[in-house]
């Protein structure tokens, strides 16, 4: 088994101070194993000369380290000076043996077990590999690009120098999936679940999927770390994981502002370093329409800011639904109707309800005409469009927040009610137009995801349909929402609490922190209906200047509630990780705002 392959050759002479001092003492040290000590006869003076090297070059910032070993040499010897040079690059790693941090992993694993014990790696010799029985091998292009990628991440470009080890590197980590299957996508569904074993003498990542093997390849990645002179290491460790819901999400909305095709890739980037697996594109709107439709041009033509350079071509559309594939990231696009919808009205006269003040139309548009039968041609068009470009299950239809005042000063609009029975009751007509969407978004092998308006208006809807929980963040009346959207049967989203677009001063990371999906008045039949939840990025007050800053890292605080046991809620240790992890993304080249007062290493340079 390749696991057991090393780099180098051990050397029976090699002089390990750590079992050293173990042994000095009969096991005074934490880790200690007195039955290896019959196996080690060093010299006196090379125990003394390792300790006092630890203090004389005060590699240590800890001083536990020094108070553990102080007992050992009441007076300097300046004989083991001269030693201290050679042994240096193993004696900092020693230092930082028992005392390294090893936990500021994010979102936090269902179970991480580690040790103090430290294993190196050399960027040179270090690789990725299949392991032998793995389901998947080298054809497999989401974990080949994906090793290049955290090989990447981890070395930075650089090169360290081989120090002295007290142990052999291990030349690579093992990755087996046991199901086949690498070129699908990935799906609501699909298993993340992983087992991640870091050991002295083998280091092995096992997954079912391809999707689970890429979330353990990043925890992979925040284990390892860089000491002070440049050598890489990570601490003996033990993970199993799987994430608590399946649909872990992220909103943009590139209406608003045009998000340019680059910074929706760095965003996919940053959603994967946090364990996010859906991408909801809110890719239409009011002030415009960037998506390039192959079947009704004329929609980005008039509708787009610019249709030369603020639209989303079928190459654009389709490079995103691929960079979202690599990283295990299902994309689900929105085209909300009948409401918001404005900027399709420009391309397609006649799709929108003329407004009228009294007999006289006042040359303004409402929402779409749902007394119209051009209206669901249309609109079956478009849709069987957009469930051939966008792979997905589940296409989002929006729904919400229709304003009926253009419906009702309509004449015609009122005829049609009453041919139709339906009173002065607008919300009915709403959902005669959705239930006529959502059969024909089920003619095309697709299930709908809708706004929580589309529930409350007791519109009649499959089984397959997925509420979108938005309403009552300040009172927190959405649990009162989930619990009825539960109980009548559907899957239901929680975005409500995460409206990222909203800030205020101070930390409200926190605040989304401790939002508790499930905690509502419900069976557990119930609960497993909640699927998982979204953070939304509204686009009024957001473009590409400061997107990322103000994703990053509050947008890891809804990823860790969605991923991780619903018992990890301590803010204080979330709050040291959460900053570690702020600096890991600004080493990654991310433009991730500070929590609070503090610094990283290195800072963000301005570039």
């Amino acid at each position: 088994m390749f696991c057991k392959a090393r780099v180098g050759q051990r050397s029976a002479q090699r002089l390990n101070p750590w079992l050293l001092l173990q042994c000095w003492n009969g096991g005074l040290l934490p880790g200690s194993n007195m039955a290896s000590c019959q196996d080690v006869t060093p010299p006196l003076r090379s125990l003394r000369c390792a300790v006092q090297c630890v203090i004389l070059f005060d590699v240590s910032r800890d001083y536990q380290l020094r108070g553990a070993v102080r007992f050992i040499v009441e007076e300097m010897e300046l004989v083991c000076a001269p030693r201290c040079l050679h042994l240096w690059p193993l004696l900092l790693i020693v230092a930082q043996l028992q005392f390294t941090r090893v936990e500021a992993v994010w979102p936090w694993p269902q179970s991480l077990v580690s040790s103090p014990q430290i294993l190196p790696l050399l960027p040179d010799r270090f690789r990725f590999l299949h392991g032998e029985s793995s389901a998947v091998g080298p054809e497999c292009t989401v974990l080949e690009q994906a090793f290049k990628r955290y090989y990447r991440l981890l070395f930075q470009g650089t090169r360290a120098e081989n120090p002295v080890f007290p142990v052999d590197p291990v030349s690579a980590l093992v990755v087996s999936v046991t199901t086949p299957g690498c070129e699908d996508f990935p799906a609501l569904d699909s298993q993340e679940n992983y087992t991640l074993s870091i050991s002295k003498d083998c280091w092995l990542l096992n997954a079912h999927t391809v999707w689970g093997a890429l979330r353990g390849l990043e925890t992979f990645s925040q284990l390892v770390r860089r000491a002070e002179d440049g050598a890489y290491y990570v601490n003996k460790t033990e993970v199993a994981d799987f994430p608590r819901f399946p649909h872990r999400g992220l909103l943009l909305d590139t209406s608003r502002h045009y998000l340019p095709v680059k910074v929706i890739l760095n965003t996919l980037e940053v959603m994967a370093y946090n364990k996010l697996n859906v991408f909801h594109w809110h890719i239409v709107d009011d002030p415009s329409f960037p998506f390039q439709s192959v079947t009704f041009p004329e929609l980005s033509a008039k509708g787009a800011y610019n249709q030369e350079t603020h639209v989303y071509t079928a190459a654009d559309v389709q490079m995103v639904i691929e960079y979202a594939r690599m990283r295990g990231i299902r994309v689900v696009s929105e085209f909300d109707t009948p409401g918001h919808t404005q900027s399709w009205g420009k391309g397609v006269p006649g799709l929108l309800t003329p407004c009228y003040n009294g007999p006289k139309p006042t040359g303004t548009y409402g929402p779409v005409d749902p007394t119209l039968k051009a209206t669901y041609h249309f609109m079956a068009k478009l849709l069987k469009e957009v469930s051939v470009v966008f792979p997905d299950y589940y296409i989002h239809l929006g729904g919400d927040e229709v304003d009926f005042s253009c419906w009702k000063s309509n004449p015609h609009v009122q005829s049609f009610m009453k041919e139709h029975h339906l009173g002065d009751d607008y919300a009915k007509l709403e959902s005669f137009y959705i239930q006529r969407l959502l059969k024909i978004v089920g003619r095309y092998g697709r299930a709908p995801v809708v706004w929580q308006e589309v529930f409350d208006n007791k519109v009649q809807m499959s089984n397959d349909t997925v509420v979108h929980v938005w309403k009552g963040s300040g009172d927190k009346k959405y649990l009162e929402e989930l619990a009825a959207v539960t109980k009548a049967g559907y899957r239901a989203l929680l975005s409500s609490p995460w409206y990222l677009n909203v800030i205020y001063y101070g930390q409200d990371w926190r605040d989304v922190y401790q939002v508790e999906p499930l905690q509502f008045n419900g069976t557990a039949k119930q609960k497993e209906l909640v699927v998982g939840g979204e953070a939304c990025m509204w686009g009024e007050y957001v473009d590409a200047t400061n997107l990322a800053p103000r994703l990053w890292p509050r947008a890891g605080a809804v990823a860790e509630r969605l991923w991780s046991n619903a018992n990890v809620r301590d803010l204080q240790h979330a709050y040291d990780r959460l900053t570690e992890f702020r600096c890991r993304l600004l080493r990654r080249g991310v433009r991730a705002e500070p929590l609070y007062v503090g610094v990283c290493d290195p800072e963000y340079n301005g570039y």
